[in-house]
């Protein structure tokens, strides 16, 4: 079988807070193509380790790197958090992190200024390669609306939507910026069942039609075991277990620390 080229490769991860080890030593990868969870407690450091490798804390030790497709390797240790989006990595937060009073459409086109051209004197000249650029903008962020079904709310102010819809606009945004690996934070958060379901396939549908693979905190195991090729288990730090989710779900080292009963994979 041919071996899936990696897009994230950390080795080793190590963060500590004074006296506290959040992270302990954590080698995770993810391969192109791949839907991967991280699960584990509360408090296991998970996100800790997302904030690690999108530059919101640099760590003690360990190693970092994004292979983006067809391109060289970039190591992503001291890298500022808006150098490592440029890279082509993107990500949703644990609490909704949305510009509450901007529109819809304009929360997908903030995030998409990370891919244009046209500079301060751009935008005080108006010329027409800029003027392009910003119509170019808004359609490309009205067919990420679109793609997540809230396009009829594109005038909307953000703090408007419904959760759900909020937690979609914030996949919106991120996918904004053309990632080619995608970290979500507990997506399925808040949601009841139907949003839960409906999330369930745009993630499938972001990974098939836009090739992102992705990478997602999630409490929500029902939602991990049907969308998941590999799952990576943490507790008090230190990965515990990973492998596929009926090698996850069947190993009692996961049943003790955090699942505390089996149950279908």
């Amino acid at each position: 079988m041919k071996k899936m080229q990696q897009v994230l490769d950390v080795r080793q991860l190590t963060m500590d807070f004074g006296g506290l080890r959040a992270l302990d030593s954590i080698d995770l990868t993810v391969s192109q193509g791949e839907i991967a969870a991280l699960i584990g407690p509360n408090g296991a450091g998970k996100t800790t380790f997302f904030n690690c490798i999108t530059g919101v804390y640099e760590p003690t030790g360990g190693t970092m790197s994004a292979h983006p497709p067809g391109k060289a390797p970039v190591v992503l240790n001291r890298l500022k958090p808006n150098v490592i989006t440029e890279h082509g990595l993107a990500r949703t937060f644990q609490n909704i992190r949305l510009f509450q009073n901007m529109t819809v459409l304009e929360n997908v086109m903030v995030a998409r200024h990370c891919r244009t051209r046209s500079g301060i004197f751009g935008a005080v000249l108006r010329d027409a390669g800029t003027r392009r650029e910003e119509q170019e903008m808004v359609d490309f962020s009205y067919r990420l609306l679109e793609d997540v079904g809230l396009e009829k709310h594109v005038n909307d102010l953000a703090r408007e939507l419904p959760y759900g819809a909020q937690r979609r606009l914030e996949i919106a945004r991120a996918l904004a910026t053309e990632p080619f690996l995608l970290l979500l934070d507990e997506p399925a958060a808040g949601m009841n069942p139907r949003e839960t379901r409906e999330l369930d396939a745009l993630i499938t549908r972001i990974r098939d039609e836009k090739g992102v693979s992705i990478l997602l905190i999630e409490h929500d195991m029902k939602l991990v075991m049907s969308i998941s090729q590999s799952i990576f288990v943490m507790d008090y730090g230190r990965l515990i277990a990973q492998g596929s989710p009926r090698e996850v779900a069947e190993n009692p080292n996961v049943i003790k620390a955090y699942l505390g009963e089996t149950f279908d994979a």
